[in-house]
C-alpha cells in the first residue's frame, strides 16, 4: 500500500508542486503559522516545522542511496572530484557577475537582498532530488550520489566558507545578516538539519537487511514526499502571502530574472566542464545535472531561521527551485532523444 501510494505521488509530483504554490497563493494562513515555531506541551519542547520537515527528506534520501554502487566511483573518482571543484568554483564565478549586474540597475542597495537570497541556494549542497533526475535520464547514477553525499556532508564547511567569501559583494546590512547566516549554518544548521538525518538514512541502507530496508523505505518515503510538498507550501507561504495584499510587480520579476540567470550559467558551466573533462554521455549529464540543482529547500529553511523579518527573499529561491527542475527536464529529454537521432 505504501509503495503504491509512494509511487502514485512520484508520478504527480510536478502537479503537486504547482497545488503547493497555488495554496499558498490563496491560502497563506496556514502556512505561516506552520513556519513559526511552537511548543509543546507540558515540556514546552520548541518544535520548529519547516527543520523537521527538511530532515525527513533527507533522511529518506539517505535510506534509499545504492551504497553498495559507490565502489566504483571511489576507483575512479575524476567526475566526482571535479563536481566538488565546481560546487565550490561557480558560486564563486556567478555571485560576482551577478553583482556587477545588479550594481547597475536603479536599486538603492545594488540588488543586494535578491544577491543575498541568490548565494544562500548556491551554498547549499547538491540536491537529493537529482538523483531522480538522473534516474530518469538514464545518467550515471553513483556520480550523482556521490555528488550528493560528499556535498552534503562536506556542508557544514562548504556553506559557512562560501557565505563568507561572498558576503563583501553584499551592501548595506546585508553582509552583516549573511555573515550571521554563516555562523547559524557553521554552528550547527548545515550538521543538524542536513547532515545528521542523511547520515542516518545511509546507516540504515547499510546495516539493515535487504527485506527490513524494503519496508523502511515503503513506509518512510511516502511520508517525506508528502513532507516535501508541505516544506514547498510552508516556504511558498512566506514569500508569496503578502502578494495579493501587498503585490509586488517589480521585485516578483527581478527574483525571477536573477534566479533564471543563475540556474542557467550553473547548468551550462557544468555543460562546459563536462565537455572540457571529456566525460561519457551518463557520467556528463550527473555533473551538468548536479552543478545546477542546488538544495532550495535547505536554503528556504536556513532563510526562514535567520532572515524570519525578510520573508521576500524566498521569492528568488522559490523561483530557482521551479527553474531547477524544468531545465533537469529539458537535459534529461535531450539525452533521451540524442540515442534516437544517432540510430536515425
Amino acid at each position: 500500500m505504501h509503495t503504491r501510494a509512494a509511487s502514485w505521488l512520484r508520478h504527480r509530483l510536478g502537479r503537486a508542486v504547482v497545488l503547493a504554490y497555488t495554496l499558498a497563493l490563496i491560502l497563506p494562513a496556514p502556512g505561516l503559522w506552520l513556519r513559526r515555531p511552537h511548543s509543546l506541551p507540558p515540556s514546552h519542547l520548541a518544535l520548529d516545522t519547516a527543520p523537521l520537515l527538511l530532515s525527513l527528506v533527507l533522511f529518506s534520501a539517505g535510506l534509499q542511496v545504492p551504497v553498495r554502487a559507490l565502489g566504483a566511483l571511489l576507483r575512479h573518482p575524476k567526475a566526482l572530484l571535479a563536481g566538488l571543484v565546481l560546487h565550490l568554483a561557480i558560486p564563486l564565478t556567478v555571485v560576482p557577475f551577478l553583482a556587477f549586474l545588479l550594481r547597475r540597475t536603479p536599486d538603492t542597495d545594488g540588488g543586494s537582498g535578491l544577491l543575498t537570497a541568490m548565494i544562500l541556494v548556491v551554498a547549499m549542497p547538491v540536491a537529493a532530488g537529482a538523483t531522480v533526475w538522473t534516474d530518469r535520464g538514464d545518467g550515471d547514477q553513483p556520480t550523482m550520489v556521490g555528488l550528493v553525499l560528499a556535498s552534503t556532508l562536506l556542508s557544514p564547511l562548504t556553506t559557512p566558507l562560501l557565505l563568507a567569501t561572498l558576503s563583501p559583494l553584499l551592501s548595506g546590512g546585508y553582509a552583516h545578516t549573511l555573515a550571521a547566516t554563516g555562523r547559524l549554518a557553521g554552528n550547527g544548521f548545515a550538521l543538524t538539519a542536513v547532515v545528521l538525518p542523511c547520515a542516518a538514512g545511509l546507516l540504515g541502507a547499510l546495516v539493515l537487511s535487504a527485506q527490513s530496508l524494503g519496508r523502511l523505505v515503503a513506509a518512510v518515503a511516502p511520508s517525506a514526499m508528502a513532507g516535501s510538498l508541505v516544506l514547498t507550501y510552508v516556504n511558498a507561504s512566506g514569500a508569496l502571502g503578502s502578494v495579493l495584499t501587498r503585490p509586488r510587480p517589480l521585485l516578483f520579476a527581478a527574483a525571477l530574472a536573477v534566479a533564471a540567470l543563475v540556474c542557467l550559467l550553473s547548468f551550462v558551466l557544468g555543460g562546459v566542464a563536462a565537455r572540457v573533462l571529456r566525460l561519457e554521455a551518463g557520467t556528463a549529464s550527473s555533473l551538468t545535472l548536479a552543478c545546477g540543482m542546488n538544495n532550495s529547500s535547505a536554503s528556504a529553511v536556513l532563510i526562514t531561521a535567520s532572515l524570519p523579518d525578510k520573508p521576500h527573499l524566498l521569492l528568488p529561491v522559490l523561483a530557482y527551485g521551479l527553474l531547477q527542475k524544468t531545465a533537469a527536464n529539458r537535459i534529461i529529454s535531450r539525452l533521451r532523444q540524442a540515442p534516437t537521432a544517432a540510430g536515425a
